[in-house]
């Protein structure tokens, strides 16, 4: 399952050196997390680094793209 920034964002920037996949980005109003490049960290660390570092606490589950840790280890491998 890819993770999503809610409307809490701050824009600290605190995620985008984190990610693995550069999978997070500016958007509009608030940072964007690209499902197709999110692999919750599955490949390269045990949890996943943005929500770690996330002073504002808003970077949750996305329902709409669930996968498994099988997919997300393949999604990385193919990212890498």
């Amino acid at each position: 399952m890819a993770l999503l920034i809610t409307e809490d964002c701050t824009c600290c920037d605190a995620c985008v050196p984190v990610c693995p996949n550069k999978a997070i980005s500016a958007g509009d109003t608030i940072y964007i997390i690209e499902p197709a490049k999110c692999t919750e960290c599955v490949g390269a660390e045990d949890s996943p680094q943005c929500q770690l570092v996330c002073p504002a606490d808003c970077i949750t589950q996305d329902p709409k793209h669930v996968e498994t840790k099988e997919q997300l280890e393949a999604k990385y491998k193919g990212l890498h």
